[in-house]
């Protein structure tokens, strides 16, 4: 991870908003989504926009088709024991059609968003319209 942290970066401002997020998920009782992107320039990670996502598919329809996406998402979940999970995830949208350079932009800085999200585990996805079926996703983890 070491040489991911000096190519990588994270604004201050970034990095308190993901903290921010995972801990005000934590109890939410609807899907939480926010997007981040990779500036190919300056090597920064950041929040495409300040919307925050509560449908899959409002979510899916904002991902672009030719770009890779990190997504951090907090899902609820009703367990067969009735209890409440709320699943926090990073979910690596990687469509087929990006190019070679921005697959490996985005494929070095996967362990990196992982561990400075904190997030418990890491979906990947092809096709926005994946979103629609993580439920099923989620509800497989280990």
């Amino acid at each position: 991870m070491a040489s991911e942290a000096r190519l990588y970066t994270f604004s201050p401002e970034t990095q308190d908003k993901l903290r921010k997020f995972r801990l005000g998920t934590s109890r939410a009782k609807d899907p939480q989504a926010v997007v981040y992107q990779i500036d190919k320039h300056s090597l920064e990670i950041a929040q495409v926009d300040d919307d925050t996502y509560t449908t899959m598919q409002a979510l899916a329809d904002e991902l672009p088709d030719h770009s890779p996406r990190f997504i951090l998402l907090s899902y609820p979940l009703n367990l067969p024991s009735g209890r409440l999970s709320v699943p926090y995830v990073l979910v690596y949208y990687l469509p087929v059609t990006c190019s070679t350079e921005v697959r490996m932009l985005y494929a070095g800085a996967k362990e990196l968003m992982r561990n400075t999200a904190e997030v418990g585990r890491v979906i990947e996805i092809a096709e926005a319209e994946e979103l629609e079926a993580i439920e099923e996703k989620l509800g497989g983890a280990s």
